[in-house]
């Protein structure tokens, strides 16, 4: 016995899908424009501009800069939060250092994820409403370094060493990305090696943990 097919039901998931593609296309011309101005110099015209459809049309899909913001970081950290699952599941034994190495290379192959992201942690300046998503963005890759930690015999306060843990890569790169008298290059050996010593130190103190 055949079914007939549910129109409507056809039509709503066409119109889900539908404003998603455009909801993603509107993230990629915010990413794209972050990339090129300051945060602050960014508004939404100027992203309604760059995505191809009117100012209006824009608020269809986000309240506001701030909701779309923590939107683009929040698909960027899905993108970096998978590379580093994926070398969990598929190396048991993956060290600190090389989680470390990769979370540094992947914000170095992504400077306006990176960008974004410390926008937010040294400005702020955001509604609770976005604030909050930004918050479980920083959950869910600390919760990455958590297993690790455990993995390594951390038992107590692994959330704290975690924190620890996070805020020393991210400095490496804020410290070092302008690195005076050095090329890229350069400077990426120079920060990936420090990655290399500051999980070296981890994994060491975890021991006394």
């Amino acid at each position: 016995m055949h079914h007939k097919p549910d129109h409507k039901s056809t039509l709503i998931k066409l119109k889900e899908n539908e404003r998603e593609v455009r909801r993603n296309l509107i993230i990629d011309a915010s990413v794209s424009l972050f990339a090129r101005k300051p945060f602050n110099q960014v508004g939404m015209r100027d992203i309604a501009a760059e995505a191809g459809i009117s100012p209006a049309s824009i608020y269809r899909y986000f309240a506001d800069r701030d909701e779309l913001f923590v939107e683009a970081l929040y698909r960027e950290a899905k993108v970096i939060g998978k590379n580093l699952e994926k070398l969990l599941e598929e190396n048991k034994n993956a060290s600190m250092e090389k989680l470390a190495c990769d979370f540094v290379e992947y914000l170095l192959d992504h400077d306006t994820f990176f960008q974004m992201m410390s926008h937010f942690m040294i400005d702020g300046g955001i509604n609770e409403t976005s604030l909050a998503r930004f918050n479980e963005i920083e959950r869910y890759l600390l919760n990455i370094f958590d297993e690790s930690f455990a993995k390594i015999g951390v038992k107590e306060n692994v959330r704290l060493v975690s924190h620890a843990f996070f805020a020393s890569l991210n400095g490496i790169l804020i410290t070092f990305r302008n690195y005076p008298g050095r090329d890229k290059k350069e400077i990426r050996k120079h920060m990936l090696r420090l990655a290399s010593i500051t999980a070296g130190v981890f994994e060491k103190g975890a021991a006394g943990l």
